[in-house]
């Protein structure tokens, strides 16, 4: 076994791991029969949603979800730090608490050390440590390639769970990390990524969103989910979709720095070319557009911000909420009018 391996060249594809595109998922998940008859499943699979909703009783709802992916970048204990915010993500962004996780490992034992292997759960372990949350267990595979993950679980108030279906016309969206870690990971495999970029990269990824578990308390806050790997049209169209209104975007969502010169001279990922795809009959762009910028609106966020939908009179409240709380670039992007579910892009 070598001394030095890169983890990203384990992966095929160099690293990739991203979602399934919305169209293929909604095309696998079509045949899925509908859980109705379970009453106290409050959120399931139908909506699109961040994670599964449980009710316990009047006061208390268990939150559950997976997230696991192939590393993105090359350092072990980063790379574990970014597995394990992007997986406890999800439970913020329902408005709930993390009490524990369980670990999902998958590594090809064969091609790497073990000390590597280590290195990367220890990475999770000290993400879930800064949430005040254990890893209580989990299940490990010898795999082809390496892939890590948690399955998180956290307590809510089934009153108060926050989905991305509740949007309201005249709300605004908020989005509280800036776009481009998609396109500082595919610069970094090309070698093209330089210190400042990453260290972008690796606070903006390990950044966890905790802002979420205080939305709850907010009453203008109608509904929030996190950008991930279907870039913030794919997620603001979920939301969309869930409200039965359209949303307006902000052609000019803000950018983590140097991503606008990677994304110039070409730099993007096969993702958002993918994302595009899948959803770009039923998004309206201006014409003046550039190709770009396009590309960064559909660039996929591992461990993204999340997206908040607030009436009007909170904006500022949640907008202050956030900058208190360390996301110093939250900002408008957008807002829900009445009209077919799509999104309209707009130079505001």
């Amino acid at each position: 076994m070598p001394d030095t391996v890169r983890l990203t060249s384990l992966a095929h594809g160099g690293g990739c791991g991203c979602k399934l595109s919305p169209a293929v998922l909604r095309d696998i998940l079509a045949g899925m029969p509908a859980a109705g008859a379970f009453p106290d499943l409050l959120v399931g699979a139908e909506t699109s949603d961040d994670a599964a909703v449980w009710r316990l009783n009047e006061r208390q709802a268990l939150v559950a979800t997976t997230d696991f992916f192939m590393p993105v970048v090359d350092d072990p204990f980063d790379f574990g730090r970014i597995a394990a915010t992007n997986a406890l993500s999800d439970i913020y962004a329902m408005g709930a608490t993390p009490i524990f996780a369980l670990a999902i490992v998958g590594m090809p034992v064969d091609r790497m050390p073990v000390e590597m292997i280590r290195d990367i759960l220890a990475g999770g372990a000290s993400v879930c440590a800064q949430a005040g949350v254990p890893i209580a267990g989990g299940h490990s595979i010898d795999s082809v390639e390496p892939i890590y993950g948690l399955v998180a679980v956290g307590l809510g108030h089934p009153d108060r769970i926050l989905t991305n279906r509740g949007g309201r016309a005249g709300d605004m969206l908020i989005l509280t990390k800036p776009l481009g870690v998609g396109v500082y990971s595919a610069a970094l495999k090309q070698d093209r990524l330089e210190a400042a970029g990453y260290d972008a990269l690796i606070a903006s990824t390990t950044q966890l969103n905790t802002l979420g578990k205080d939305l709850p308390g907010l009453a203008q806050v109608h509904a929030v989910t996190d950008v991930t790997g279907f870039g913030l049209l794919g997620h603001a169209l979920e939301m969309a979709r869930g409200a039965g209104l359209t949303v307006e975007l902000d052609a000019a969502a803000p950018l983590h720095p140097g991503v606008e010169g990677l994304a110039r001279d070409g730099v993007r990922t096969g993702a958002a070319v993918r994302n595009w795809a899948s959803y770009g009959d039923v998004v309206d762009l201006p014409p003046e557009l550039e190709e770009w910028r396009r590309d960064l609106l559909c660039d996929p966020q591992t461990s993204g911000g999340l997206l908040i939908a607030v009436a009007p009179d909170g904006a500022q409240a949640v907008l202050d909420l956030a900058r208190e709380q360390g996301f110093a670039s939250a900002a408008l992007v957008g807002r829900f009018t009445d009209g077919a579910p799509r999104i309209v892009v707009r130079q505001f």
